[in-house]
């Protein structure tokens, strides 16, 4: 794809900060740019402590979506999963309650500042709420060392986890620690080693996951995803980045363009704001696939200040540099 001009994208940008109904990812409030592409909407949304290089792969991903058609897609619908922050037990219910229809929960985990306990206590009570029938998997986000990682599973392996997600930081922890906990029969599913990697394939090269999470910007967009899935020979599960609406259909718009797709996605984030730019959002678990509309009122309600919008034109001045430069 022909990279649009700098011009033509800041035009048409908007900055906004959303909040969120609960902690997450050790933020209250989530901004982001939105831009209206001539193909329709498209969300520029790397969190602001990532630096230009790694922002620029979000970057190509938003012009992408923006300035040109998805691929074909294989379904008009998604299932996605609940996500559950790292609250107390006891807010777990109220959690799930905003995810009606979902059969699946991810549950943040290693959260800094609690302990084993806290996330043991959060499965359970995730358990007792969704029933024997409900699936479980769990998310580090890389905070584990390998012998916290094994003792942390072997903790939760009773609740029937579907899988533990980014469980340590290193493809040679995740390789141990899935030969580890092979009996267990609780597979291993890499994340920041996938998105945040020089090489995203090294990971299932190395045998170190048994599925991979993918997420739409930062690996560049649409199509460098499927080229990745293609290559990597893993089952994959679509994820979001904390995205607006907007993001969240990009997601979708890749997830529906797989052939196969074995695993709830996690994709109902949404569920996560107190108010989003659209109404876009799972309904008996699924999220349509569909390009939504920001309403413009809700755009002006929570735009930034004139300083905040400035800073993210720069910064996508800048990625947009890189990405020019090759």
């Amino acid at each position: 794809m022909t990279l649009p001009p700098l011009d033509e994208v800041l035009d048409r940008l908007h900055v906004v900060a959303l909040p969120l109904v609960a902690r997450f990812r050790g933020i209250d409030t989530r901004e982001l740019a939105l831009i209206e592409g001539p193909e329709g909407w498209t969300e520029f949304s790397p969190f602001v402590e990532y630096d230009d290089r790694e922002s620029s792969a979000w970057l190509a991903a938003t012009l992408e979506y923006g300035w040109s058609s998805p691929p074909p897609a294989h379904r008009d619908s998604i299932p996605v999963n609940a996500t559950v922050p790292a609250v107390p037990a006891a807010s777990v219910p109220d959690v799930l309650a905003r995810f009606p229809g979902c059969r699946t929960a991810k549950v943040k985990v290693a959260d800094p500042g609690q302990r084993l306990a806290d996330d043991v206590a959060r499965v359970a009570a995730v358990r007792d709420a969704m029933g024997p029938e409900g699936r479980i998997r769990i998310d580090a986000n890389g905070a584990w060392n390998l012998d916290e990682a094994e003792h942390a599973v072997r903790a939760m392996e009773h609740h029937d986890l579907e899988y533990v997600e980014q469980p340590c930081a290193s493809i040679d922890e995740l390789a141990e620690l899935r030969r580890r906990i092979a009996r267990l029969d609780i597979p291993v599913a890499a994340d920041e080693s996938v998105r945040k990697a020089d090489d995203p394939l090294a990971v299932a090269r190395a045998g170190a996951a048994d599925l991979l999470v993918i997420k739409v910007q930062p690996l560049g967009g649409i199509r460098r995803a499927l080229d990745i899935v293609a290559e990597a020979g893993l089952p994959v599960v679509v994820s979001s980045a904390l995205d607006s609406a907007v993001g969240l259909s990009m997601g979708a718009a890749l997830a529906a363009s797989l052939p196969d797709l074995p695993y709830d996605c996690g994709l109902g984030t949404g569920a996560l704001f107190a108010e989003d730019v659209a109404a876009y959002a799972a309904h008996d678990g699924a999220l349509p696939v569909r390009r939504p509309v920001p309403d413009p009122a809700l755009l002006e309600r929570r735009a930034v200040d004139a300083e905040r919008r400035r800073w993210w034109a720069e910064r996508i001045a800048r990625c947009h540099a890189l990405l020019a430069s090759g």
